[in-house]
């Protein structure tokens, strides 16, 4: 697989088009980190590491979240950098998604963090994706 995090977006925006509560993907630090932000920001309800016998087949369970209405919490989820084009930024041209409404992913020397945090920060590094 080329790109293991649009191969995750994808399948977050997938399972939820078909309202899946549960979704299971294969373990990596990057994709855990990712989805520990996207829980403790508000956008799925919970991530967690389910581990297995053998050291590579240990997975990732991201339960998704719903409006009462039940449209999900993401409306847009979007990989900015990619393995073709890679996308970094300085602290203070980090993108602003949707007016502050939403929010980046930046990876940063000190490890993965929202735009907020890292403009609070004063740090750049790679736009990984955006969530609105």
């Amino acid at each position: 697989m080329t790109d293991p995090i649009a191969d995750m977006l994808t399948r977050i925006r997938n399972a939820q088009a078909v309202r899946k509560t549960e979704i299971f993907l294969s373990f990596s630090n990057f994709k855990y980190s990712l989805a520990n932000i996207l829980a403790k920001e508000g956008w799925i309800e919970s991530a967690e590491k389910k581990v297995s016998g053998v050291k590579n087949l240990d997975e990732i369970g991201i339960k998704l979240k719903y409006h009462k209405s039940g449209k999900p919490t993401i409306m847009s989820l979007k990989r900015i950098s990619k393995p073709g084009r890679r996308v970094y930024a300085d602290y203070d041209h980090l993108p602003y998604v949707l007016n502050g409404l939403g929010m980046a992913i930046i990876s940063t020397s000190r490890g993965l963090m929202t735009n907020k945090e890292a403009r609070r920060a004063k740090i750049g590094g790679e736009v990984v994706c955006e969530i609105y």
